[in-house]
Formats: C-alpha cells, sequence, structure tokens
C-alpha cells in the first residue's frame, strides 16, 4: 500500500511540475519572443548596459510590439529581454542613471525589473 501512495505522489507531482512549466514557458518566458526588426539602441551613462529595441510586425491581425534586450557590455555582451509591450511602433529610450531606463514612458531599474504588457493589470 505505501508503495502505491508514494508512485501516485511521485507521479502526480511529475505531472503538476511538467504543467507548470508548459504554461511557464508558454506564457511568461521572455527569451521566446519574436525577434523583429532592429529599431534603435541606447547606451547607459556609465557603459555597463546597453538597451537595444526591435519593432515586430504580427501581420494584419495583430499590432506592431516592442522588444527591448538588455546588453551587458561588461559581460561578452550577455543579452537579456526585458521589455515587451503591444500597440507600439516607434521606440523612446531614456537613461536617468546608470542603472535606470525610461522605455516608451516605462521606467526599469536593470538589470532586475521587466515590463511585459501580457501581465499588466
Amino acid at each position: 500500500m505505501k508503495k502505491l501512495i508514494l508512485f501516485f505522489s511521485i507521479s502526480g507531482l511529475l505531472v503538476i511540475g511538467i504543467i507548470s512549466y508548459v504554461v511557464y514557458w508558454a506564457f511568461y518566458d521572455m527569451e521566446r519572443l519574436p525577434t523583429g526588426e532592429f529599431f534603435t539602441e541606447e547606451t547607459s551613462p556609465d557603459g555597463k548596459y546597453t538597451i537595444k529595441a526591435y519593432v515586430t510586425n504580427g501581420g494584419a491581425t495583430t499590432s506592431y510590439t516592442v522588444r527591448g534586450e538588455l546588453v551587458f557590455n561588461e559581460q561578452n555582451n550577455r543579452t537579456k529581454n526585458i521589455y515587451w509591450n503591444d500597440g507600439e511602433d516607434t521606440v523612446n529610450i531614456s537613461w536617468s542613471d546608470n542603472d535606470t531606463v525610461i522605455i516608451n514612458g516605462h521606467t526599469l531599474d536593470v538589470p532586475n525589473e521587466k515590463f511585459d504588457f501580457r501581465h499588466q493589470e
């Protein structure tokens, strides 16, 4: 009986883990975003970071989107997506200090903050 309970417990945890990963992959993983066409870039005042902005045309049925990619200039140009917004086809990037960037009116503290329109209320 204990083996049966253990089997179903492990199986249940495995199924929950797989479902959780699929939900994350499908709805939260910003590294799966479309590349888009390069639009502009701005480097932080201290040269530590660069934000590269790309505009994506989703076709006739969806609006334009903007993707902002943070480049770590001092770490072999490692990149991380930090901005994804729907309904934008232009990009305005400005740095208010070495670690704070404003992208189309959204203020982000890099490298930890992100903006993703899919998860805004």
